[in-house]
């Protein structure tokens, strides 16, 4: 554990790293702001550390906050990977989307479709399933004809 007091001084750009830490719809934003972020000892930062350790979508991001805040000196669990949907009722926005777009459309046009109306959820799957996302979507896409007819 570090002995470092906690500091008076935040970065210049608080403001904008907090914004980014808290961001939705950009998990890698997120994770950026958390690595820069605990850089700095400081009550404020800490807080905001704590936040995305316990409530962020996307584990990598919560991984990131755990090792900050450890690096602060913080005395921190790391949550256990959630299990089931980070998104409730993420089948039924799926369909949904699925059926604003005409007969006969391509993976491709309902992805960016996806992208489009709900970059929150496209961004925090494609956060927690990693490189297995485009074979995740286009498998849920492709469950979604079957049970739409």
């Amino acid at each position: 554990m570090s002995n470092v007091e906690i500091g008076n001084e935040l970065p210049s750009n608080y403001e904008k790293l907090k914004a980014a830490a808290n961001r939705t719809s950009n998990w890698k934003e997120r994770l950026a702001a958390v690595e820069e972020l605990g850089q700095w000892k400081h009550v404020k930062v800490i807080d905001v550390l704590k936040h995305r350790l316990n409530n962020d979508l996307v584990y990598t991001v919560q991984e990131a906050a755990f090792f900050k805040l450890q690096q602060l000196g913080e005395d921190v669990q790391l949550p256990p990977r959630r299990q089931g949907e980070p998104i409730h009722g993420v089948t039924k926005i799926l369909v949904r989307i699925k059926k604003s777009l005409p007969a006969g459309h391509t993976f491709e046009e309902f992805k960016e479709k996806l992208k489009k109306m709900r970059l929150d959820l496209y961004d925090t799957y494609e956060g927690v399933k990693g490189a297995d996302f485009d074979q995740w979507l286009e498998s849920k896409w492709a469950e979604l004809s079957i049970r739409q007819v």
